[in-house]
């Protein structure tokens, strides 16, 4: 970080504890009287002054632009730190990419069994090690041809996300063999791809002729598709055409007949974007399973002058080969149901996450009682925000057994079909429970198949557990996109863990807690994996391994589900956490085992409350922290850091003058507490004593900092800054107590040469003009140096990102 004071060049990077809150200090006494030069370079990153405002509680024009240009270089490097370094040592995260440039990476198969991980890219597909995603991988070369990416370019489809082979199709085909299916530069293609029958093997290789993937993969790669292979069958949901405009739910890769939805029939599909598709069993018959596609379509309303969004679940038997004389080759047991989550307001009426952007299926013993973990988000321009919504499998069948839907009337309104429904209820699968003696599709009435065509659409709508989402985010600045779940054994019980990917490319590991408690989700933390913000595309979870794998067109990040040692080093803080994950065992925080000695654990995930689980371990130390002194000058701006370590504290500031009592700060338009810590403005000699940050979870307070506040005369201090040099005035002020080597003790000899070589080139640009080139280029080696040690308190990113 460079500052221009008053004509004299300070260089800061990388300051330690002490040193960096003082200096950090010093830095804001200048705040709101320094002018910038005019060759001061860029910010290292993006910070609006709005934001800046907000960040400091501040409204009007009392920032100017000029000045928020320093204040940016310090928030990037003040609540920056390099845990990516950290990460790497505990072993708790790895990062994959084939090259820097982006390649649309898409986590497709998991294979417990084989310990891979089969990953579909531009041009390429790869391998990945389970346990060790860098670990040796393999990849294969596969563009699309020469002549269909110029047919591409030449049709106008962009030729760097769209002219190019995009793998979104891997299934395993058996124990040898998958199938794969690309875009092949709007001209789908798909081939089999020998993997060896073990990983030891290292077979990884595509030992068959290109076959055409029309019906099987969509020609546009930004276009979804979603598929499940079952018994060498491939079952998809894509668009059939080049031009996007035939969605089908299509059987394909079969020895019986092709088999699709309706054609251009609105009342099947309008306009969806598929979203996943899963094998669910339906009773104790293997023939009553059925495919079900999750899906968003576009759907008149009843004037019939406006679309909006509906969230569905079709579902088709795989064993339909069609009808005999009506529907031929085209599905006989077809249905679909509208999926709700929405929230309930005062006046009764419900607002709508409409748009459904990921399942996951949570499976249990009994298939009935599978839970199903949906991301919503809205599509409203008003209002703004995502949710999660959990539904019973049962109440889904439920729906699907109930009444179909109808339209009557002149405003061809919905109500439930009152007619006779013929036999075998349509949506039957034959030779199941139900139809014994129906062999197959072809056997049944024309009535049914009629009915069926004419009537997919169910009456009710599925409703998530207790009608209302479980997680709701809303003013925020990122949406989900993408969700995993685990089950976790605790002391207390079992919990649901949620990991949620977002368009910022960060997860959040969220906690569910029983309806009891006051607070039904907690955040655990929230994981930076990509660098550039990219939102991640798919995610999978292994309980098995008991990590997480995430993508997005950046690459694969592989994260351990649990990492105890975030949480700090004492008992309390560990139970605070009220991570499932985690106990502390006597001497730290480390994982949870169930089977472990009960008297070596502690852990309250419901209550989180330390004084029951951590007597024994001096609790009282938590009413004390190390006292730094700051200094503040008289008429100016000051911060007090102080930032909780978890989301869920509430922060307390109390001022203790002259061995008085502590009495609750003030807080006014002058005074004013954010989110990192206090600020005052327009210091006066009244502010001066010392400041106890509490901060209070639970009914457990501890105090975070206490900082020795003084009061400099503003006229000293300019002395002080006009007389001496910028390094003899730091170490001079006996407050700061560090030495100008405590601030390289923190850095590389090579970052320490980097920075010197910047502060000298811009100490020079200020007299000449024609060395401006080289500052530049030495100051964006210094600002890729200062991004690679991002991080966050509990917002951490992940190494090789």
């Amino acid at each position: 970080m460079t500052l221009h004071l008053k004509g004299r060049l300070w260089c800061v990077g990388g300051l330690k504890n002490q040193a960096r809150a003082a200096t950090s200090q010093w830095l804001l006494l200048f705040f709101l009287s320094w002018k910038p030069p005019p060759f001061l370079p860029e910010a290292p990153f993006p910070l609006q002054s709005n934001s800046l405002r907000a960040w400091l509680g501040l409204k009007g024009p009392e920032i100017l632009e000029n000045q928020i240009q320093v204040f940016t270089h310090f928030i990037y490097l003040h609540t920056t730190r390099a845990l990516g370094r950290e990460l790497q040592e505990t072993k708790t995260s790895q990062f994959y990419a084939l090259s820097h440039h982006p390649l649309d990476y898409r986590i497709l198969v998991m294979d417990e069994d084989q310990d891979q991980i089969y990953v579909g890219s531009k041009d390429h597909i790869l391998s990945l090690n389970i346990n060790n995603i860098s670990q040796e991988p393999l990849s294969i070369f596969w563009p699309a041809s020469t002549t269909k990416v110029d047919e591409c370019k030449m049709a106008g489809k962009d030729p760097t996300h769209g002219c190019g082979n995009f793998v979104r199709v891997i299934q395993t085909f058996n124990r040898t063999h998958l199938y794969v299916c690309g875009s092949g530069a709007f001209s789908p293609v798909c081939a089999y791809l020998n993997r060896g029958r073990r990983s030891e093997e290292q077979v990884f290789k595509i030992d068959s002729k290109c076959e055409s993937g029309k019906g099987r993969c969509s020609f546009n790669p930004n276009v979804n598709t979603v598929s499940v292979m079952i018994n060498e069958e491939l079952f998809s949901g894509m668009y059939i055409d080049f031009m996007g405009t035939d969605a089908a739910i299509f059987r394909s890769l079969t020895r019986r007949n092709a088999v699709r939805t309706d054609q251009h029939n609105s009342k099947w599909l309008s306009e969806p974007i598929f979203v996943d598709a899963h094998l669910i069993p339906d009773g104790t018959d293997p023939n009553d399973a059925k495919v079900y596609f999750f899906f968003k379509e576009k759907l008149m309303d009843n004037s019939g002058s406006t679309k909006q969004i509906h969230s569905m679940i079709a579902r088709i038997c795989p064993n339909d080969t069609g009808g005999q004389r009506s529907l031929v080759n085209k599905w006989t047991t077809y249905l679909k149901a509208r999926l709700v989550c929405s929230v309930m307001d005062d006046d009764g009426t419900e607002t709508y996450f409409d748009e459904l952007e990921d399942v996951f299926l949570l499976e249990t013993d009994n298939p009935r009682t599978t839970l199903i973990y949906g991301v919503f988000t809205t599509s409203s321009s008003v209002f703004k925000g995502s949710a999660v919504c959990v539904y019973h499998l049962s109440d889904i069948q439920r729906v699907f057994n109930g009444p179909f839907a109808h339209k009557e009337g002149p405003n061809h309104q919905l109500i439930p079909y009152q007619g006779r429904i013929p036999y075998p209820r349509p949506g039957t699968c034959p030779g199941g429970a139900f139809t014994p003696n129906i062999r197959t599709t072809k056997e049944f009435p024309d009535d049914v198949v009629t009915f069926i065509r004419n009537h997919p659409l169910m009456f009710n709508l599925i409703y998530p557990i207790h009608k209302r989402p479980l997680i709701i985010r809303t003013g925020t600045d990122y949406k989900y996109t993408k969700i995993a779940v685990d089950r976790v054994s605790a002391a207390d019980g079992r919990y649901h863990v949620l990991f949620l990917g977002t368009d910022h490319g960060t997860v959040q590991k969220v906690v569910v807690l029983p309806n009891n408690s006051t607070r039904g989700e907690l955040i655990l933390e929230e994981l930076e994996v990509f660098k550039n913000k990219s939102p991640i595309t798919t995610m999978a979870i292994s309980s098995k391994k008991q990590q997480l794998y995430v993508s997005s067109e950046e690459g694969v990040t592989q994260v351990s589900l649990h990492r105890c040692h975030i949480y700090g080093t004492a008992c309390a803080d560990c139970c605070l956490a009220r991570d499932p994950y985690c106990a502390w065992d006597g001497n730290s925080c480390s994982r949870f085992y169930p089977t472990g000695k009960r008297r070596s654990r502690r852990q309250d995930v419901r209550h989180g409350n330390p004084m029951t689980q951590c007597r024994g371990f001096n609790l009282k130390a938590y009413r004390n922290a190390a006292e730094v002194i700051q200094y503040g000058v008289k008429n100016n701006t000051t911060f007090l850091e102080c930032a909780p370590k978890s989301p869920q504290a509430t922060i307390k500031w109390l001022l203790q003058k002259d061995n008085d009592r502590r009495k609750e700060v003030k807080l006014n338009e002058r005074i004013i507490a954010t989110e990192q810590g206090l600020l005052i403005r327009s210091v006066q000699e009244a502010d001066r004593g010392l400041y106890h940050c509490i901060a209070t979870e639970n009914n457990f307070k501890q105090t975070m900092a206490k900082v020795n506040f003084k009061v400099l005369d503003s006229d000293m201090v300019a002395f002080m800054t006009e007389k001496w040099s910028p390094w003899t005035w730091a170490s001079s002020l006996q407050a700061l107590q560090f030495h100008p080597k405590d601030l390289v003790g923190s850095i590389s000899h090579s970052e320490l040469q980097l920075i010197n070589q910047y502060c000298k080139d811009t100490r020079q640009l200020g007299q000449q003009a024609e060395d401006s080139q080289k500052m530049r280029g030495d100051y964006s080696k210094l600002k890729a140096l200062i991004n690679s040690r991002k991080s966050r308190n509990r917002r951490n990113q992940l190494p090789g990102s």
